[in-house]
């Protein structure tokens, strides 16, 4: 008598039932982020910064996902997300999930926080609350510092539905002809130009059982509203409600038809100005149905695409509220450090260089000080004599960019330098030609990259003259060279002159400048070269350890994991016994926690007063440990659509570094959020033994500690 042998189901990893949906896997990111303006444990400031980065995401979202979704549908196209969605499915699930969460933002903001915003002194009033004497002041205020500014325009056979440009606020004003009886619909958008929020003087903030308060005053939408008559003479002022509208913002730039690149993106730039197609319209609850229905109609939106909302609207403003003096209501400061090799370095110098090459250097923002660090670092560079060339890539940067002021100085100083602008960085592309031309006007050579690819690599490389040898030094990091983003964003840079990674990135600014098929690196893993093969075949390594009876791990951290081939790999990884922990801020498609699938994954997001921007990836190796970090996530624009460069970190008291922080981030009960198997997140909570653990505190103490044991 033989015994049947229990058979394994056979899955299918690639069967839409494994994956989460990235829009709705956005959104849940999104989400954490409100919940922080929701926690009583965030300063009451942090909490309307976190409104507002809540309002300014979606923002975003709208201008280029949804705009996206929804030209596939005018398309026709029907091709299936991961999950098997239709863009059509994927639009109607947005909504479904996004307008409960918008509600609550708009309700907690107007029934909780404004309340504790007055109990702190900041008052911010409905014009009808305001006293004889307030309303005085501001009706002089709008006569000369506002009524110039506005333009009414009126809609009727002879004057069309007037444009309403991208993230404008506008009140839809209706008034009546007293001779003919005849109700007039006019349109009248609130400049930019002007304060979001009118704050009254000091003398007349008076409030409440005669405290005066820290902050007075109204929004400038009510503050028009109430002095109508001024725009309308001779009217019978009848109604206005505010609205305001999102259009598709996205660049198509057909690259293979565009002799000058830097022109075809002016010209998409400018079309950008005058808008796409309106993508959603959010506007005041009570508006009456013909009003609303008018805005929805000349838009040429749907029902799916209104939000109706009770309050303010683009509370995206309320981040102004952080320039208060109030620091008991923010964050504590926080002021970066020098890594301690750098504590007690002269300001200048060449010493930055003897310690690069004394052994290699990690930095971490906003931990560590970019100023004192990766700009140092190019400033130096730019003014030593035995730097020959400077060769950098600049995604993103600052308006003022200091960065841009030492590349110039080189260039002046008679050093070769090479910068690749990418012009396709999304949202940056005007700083970026701007800065693109005041280069090359200062004889910087400036190139845009490789056609049908955006360079999202951070990347500096620095050729020194060296007695009778020419050295390079190297800068790779997972963040832009962005001062002031630096300073909120966590992110790593390796500092090196290892002859490996110098003859590296020599190759690949050969690549990025030139005519070149590099198809192998030394040490780097290059996007699309080898790093997608690269990593598969680590995740690969670690199957192999499992099934040869010893264990595998691997720790990757990073902001979105989307591909679908790299979760398929970590899916086959969790099913060979491979312990897999996965830590990621915003997008996650795969679906931990699934029996015989991916029990063996655990993910978590951190999200908390820095955003996490920096890429880890660690691979146990049966002990001989692998750790690398580097500009690209695992989504598969970043493996095959863009430039990316990950570098190994090398050395072992480096790893130990990397290796405790994320440490600390799996350990966090306080920012840190699990995904579940059904999509949904939990926070952790610290237990009565266990005090909070906040990752970002945790990691300035650290930084605090170092500088004391120095």
């Amino acid at each position: 008598m033989t015994t049947a042998k229990k058979t394994k189901k056979q899955v299918t990893l690639s069967d839409p039932q494994y994956y989460f949906n990235r829009e709705l896997s956005w959104l849940e990111f999104n989400r954490r982020v409100l919940h922080e303006a929701l926690d009583d444990r965030t300063p009451l400031l942090e909490r309307l910064k976190f409104l507002g980065i809540f309002s300014s995401n979606l923002d975003e979202f709208f201008m280029v996902r949804v705009a996206g979704l929804k030209q596939q549908v005018e398309a026709g196209v029907t091709k299936l997300s991961l999950d098997g969605l239709t863009p059509a499915e994927q639009l109607q699930a947005i909504g479904d999930r996004l307008r409960p969460m918008v509600i609550k933002q708009h309700q907690h903001f107007e029934q909780v926080l404004k309340r504790k915003l007055i109990t702190n002194g900041i008052h911010l009033l409905h014009y009808v609350d305001l006293n004889q004497e307030q309303r005085n002041y501001l009706n002089d205020f709008f006569e000369q510092h506002i009524f110039p500014v506005l333009t009414p325009l009126a809609v009727d056979p002879s004057h069309p539905f007037p444009y309403i440009s991208n993230l404008s606020l506008n009140l839809a004003v209706v008034v009546k002809d007293p001779e003919t009886d005849e109700e007039l619909f006019a349109r009248i958008k609130i400049p930019k130009v002007l304060p979001r929020f009118i704050p009254l003087p000091e003398e007349l903030r008076q409030r409440h059982r005669s405290q005066t308060g820290v902050w007075t005053g109204v929004p400038i939408e009510q503050v028009i509203t109430h002095n109508l008559e001024y725009l309308f003479p001779g009217m019978n002022i009848q109604e206005s409600y505010a609205f305001r509208v999102t259009r598709n913002a996205d660049l198509a730039v057909e690259e293979d038809e565009a002799d000058d690149l830097l022109l075809a993106i002016e010209k998409e730039l400018h079309k950008r100005r005058m808008g796409g197609s309106a993508v959603r319209l959010e506007i005041q609850a009570d508006v009456p149905d013909d009003i609303r229905s008018t805005v929805i109609r000349e838009l040429i939106l749907e029902e799916n695409d209104v939000y109706d909302l009770d309050g303010l609207l683009g509370l995206g403003d309320l981040m102004s509220f952080l320039s208060l003096p109030l620091p008991d209501l923010k964050d504590q400061p926080w002021s970066s450090v020098l890594p301690q090799k750098l504590q007690r370095l002269p300001e200048d110098g060449e010493d930055l260089f003897r310690i690069i090459r004394n052994g290699d250097l990690l930095v971490h923002h906003p931990y560590n000080s970019f100023s004192g660090t990766v700009l140092r670092f190019i400033t130096e560079a730019a003014s030593d004599p035995d730097v020959l060339a400077i060769k950098m890539t600049l995604y993103r940067t600052s308006g003022d960019s200091p960065i841009i002021k030492a590349l110039i100085a080189a260039a002046q100083n008679d050093k070769q330098v090479v910068v690749l602008v990418e012009l396709k960085a999304r949202f940056d592309e005007e700083n970026n030609i701007n800065w693109a031309r005041k280069l090359e006007k200062s004889g910087v050579h400036v190139v845009y990259g490789v056609t049908g690819l955006k360079t999202h690599t951070k990347v500096a490389l620095v050729v020194r003259q060296e007695s009778n040898k020419i050295r390079r030094y190297v800068h790779i990091g997972t963040g832009n060279y962005n001062p002031k983003t630096a300073k909120l964003y966590t992110d790593f840079g390796l500092l090196s002159c290892k002859d490996d990674l110098g003859a590296d990135l020599t190759d690949l600014f050969n690549f990025l400048t030139g005519y070149s098929r590099q198809k192998s690196y030394r040490k780097l893993l290059v996007a699309p070269v080898n790093l997608r093969d690269r990593m598969v075949a680590m995740i690969e390594r670690e199957i192999e350890h499992c099934r040869n009876g010893k264990t595998g791990r691997i720790v990757a951290k990073m902001n979105s994991l989307v591909d679908g081939q790299m979760i398929e790999t970590l899916y086959r990884a969790s099913q060979a016994g491979v312990s897999i922990d996965l830590i990621i801020r915003g997008i996650c498609c795969l679906r931990p926690g699934i029996p015989e699938i991916s029990e063996n994954i655990r993910v978590i997001s951190v999200i908390g007063r820095f955003l996490e921007h920096s890429r880890i990836f660690y691979f146990q190796n049966h002990g001989s440990e692998e750790v690398y970090i580097g500009s690209a996530d695992w989504m598969t624009r970043n493996l095959s659509r863009r430039v990316e460069a990950v570098t190994p970190v090398e050395d072992e008291h480096l790893i130990k570094d990397l290796q405790e922080i994320l440490g600390v981030m799996l350990a966090d009960n306080r920012q840190a959020w699990e995904l579940q198997a059904d999509g949904t997140y939990v926070q952790r909570k610290p237990t009565e033994d266990n005090q909070a653990e906040s990752t970002h505190n945790v990691l300035m103490n650290m930084t605090k500690r170092s500088l004391k044991n120095n």
